[in-house]
This record gives C-alpha cells, structure tokens and sequence, in this order.
C-alpha cells in the first residue's frame, strides 16, 4: 500500500495511491472493525492504528466509490510525513567512501546526526538556495525507513518487525560547512552541513513494508537536469537497515513516525570537489558533476518500488517581514 499526504488549506491530509489515482478515505465509508475515519486524520494516527487500520485501508482501496477517486494529475501532494525526529546515518555505501574525504571512523561504525520537521519538504516543493548559507549544496537520495512500533535495545533479527514502511529523503548537505580540516586531520560538522531549511524532501509516498519486501535489495537513482549521477542499490550498504535500527534503538526509544535514513551511494558533487577531499570513482554510466546545485536545477530521486521524489533548486528570497 502507498500511503501520501494531500496537500490542502490545513497542511497535508492522508490518502492512498491505487496506480495514477488517489484515494480519499473522507469520501469512503467508515472503515468499520472498531475503527472510524479519525485513523485517517495524519499519517501518525494511521501508523498507530496498526493491522487494523491496515486492513480498513486495503477494504477502502478496493471498494472505493468513484467520488473518492481522484486522478493523480489534478492532486497536489506534500510530505507523507513530517517526522519530528530524523534519525540520519552517514558513510553507509562502500563506493560512496571510495569518493569523498573520510574521517577516521568512516566505514567503521555508522556516523549519526540528526534532521527536524522543520527540514522537510514534500514532492515538488523548492529546495532553497542561500548563498549565506551555503555555496556547495549537494544532494543525496536516501532510502528512509519508517517506524511503525516502538522499541528499546532492539536486535537485529527483530528490527525489521519494527518497520511500517519506506519513503525516500534527500539528503540535502552543505559541502562548505561540512568538511573541516586541521593538517592531516579531517573532521565533519554535521550540525550546520545538515540541519537547515528544506535539507530534507521526503516522498512521494510512504510504501508498507509487506509491499517492499527485502530493504536491500533495491535500485537507487539520482538525476539532476536529467543526467545521472546516482545508480546503485541498497545491498552496497555497510550497515544494513536491521542493523541501522538497532543502532539508533540504543541511544532513543524508536517511536511509530520516526524515520531513519539511511546512506547515500557515490555519485554527489563532493566526489568532484577536490577541495574538500573528493575522488571521482568513474562509475560506468554516471554523469560527473562540474558544480553544486544552483537555482533552476532539477533533482529527481527515485528507488525501485517506491517512486520518484522530485524537487526544483530554488534561490533564497528574504521575507517582506
């Protein structure tokens, strides 16, 4: 099932994709089983409502009346889900690692850092472009892992039982406030680089993950301007998603709604940048970047079953307030 976010005057209201339509749960009969349409209401409640709200899901897409159909074309979405907590693993692809400048615990354990709701912007919404802020805006397509139930020191074999579905996140990073030297010393920031308006797209939908199946085993793609820059699949993880689970579940209680996201593979910007450390692998069929990101650009991620998340690179307008 994918689950995606309408936008509408309140901010974003749940719906269902059945092919190239969406479907209105409001405009379906109450799902019964206990169950009535305020497990609809967002995203969370409907993650909270479990198998059953599962299950009243699935009876509403099949038997969903003509009014509660909309084309996908004449719909405008948003976030499937504005996450309070972005849990964030970095250096988690083998080829990504080959290209860029390393730290001395890259490959060797997950590097852990944060996004808020207030990164997050759904499909085609701008990424913004702040010169003050930065002038090396890279992005990386990212497979996010959605919590559907809770836990605390969760085991590896148990962790995907924890798992309510995937989207896909952008990982949008600002190179210049990221890489930092000393000598021979290199070290991240991953506060700033990370953490800023619009850093973090997510969507088109949310896919459950009875639909996705095996996590690592998904072709992974970014195009900017049509060029491909990113081509690999998710079985190039280090750290598999079971594995990020657990080791995220160790510092915080992973609650329905958190996601986790994941690593991006090689192919960004920073692999062009000698300045700051990166190393071009030449990885057949990829366009090497010649620059960042600049307003007028075109990002489309996309990962095998789940869609494409699209988001144009727009500059920075200071408010008339």
């Amino acid at each position: 099932m994918k689950i995606v976010n309408v936008l509408d005057r309140d901010g974003g209201q749940v719906a269902f994709l059945d092919g190239e339509t969406v479907i209105d749960p409001v405009k379906c009969p109450e799902p019964g089983g206990g169950l009535d349409h305020r497990c609809f209401s967002d995203t969370l409640a409907f993650i909270n409502s479990g198998d059953p709200g599962l299950a009243a899901a699935r009876r509403l897409v099949s038997e969903a009346p003509e009014a509660a159909r909309v084309p996908l074309s004449q719909i405008r979405l948003t976030a499937p889900i504005r996450p309070s907590t972005i849990l964030c693993s970095g250096s988690n692809y083998r080829d990504h690692n080959k290209e860029k400048s390393n730290t001395p615990i890259s490959g060797k354990e997950p590097e852990f850092f944060l996004k808020t709701a207030d990164c997050v912007i759904g499909p085609d919404e701008p990424i913004v472009y702040d010169e003050q802020m930065s002038t090396k805006l890279d992005c990386e397509t990212e497979l996010g892992v959605v919590i559907g139930k809770a836990g605390r020191h969760i085991a590896v074999s148990d962790a995907l039982d924890h798992v309510f579905g995937y989207t896909i996140v952008n990982d949008v990073t600002a190179r210049d406030r990221q890489v930092r030297t000393a000598g021979d010393f290199t070290w991240y920031e991953l506060g700033r680089s990370k953490a800023f308006d619009s850093s973090a797209p997510i969507g088109p939908a949310i896919v459950t993950a009875d639909e996705v199946g095996d996590p690592q085993a998904l072709q992974l793609q970014t195009r900017i301007n049509g060029e491909l820059r990113q081509n690999s699949s998710t079985a190039d993880m280090i750290w598999t998603c079971a594995e990020l689970i657990h080791f995220f579940s160790v510092n915080f209680t992973l609650r329905p709604g958190m996601v986790i996201i994941t690593g991006t593979p090689a192919g960004t910007a920073w692999s062009t940048d000698r300045e700051l450390g990166g190393t071009w692998q030449g990885l057949p069929g990829l366009t090497p970047a010649t620059r960042y990101c600049l307003p007028g650009d075109v990002v489309e991620s996309k990962i095998e079953k789940i869609g494409v998340l699209r988001n144009e690179v727009v500059q920075f307008e200071e408010s008339a307030n």
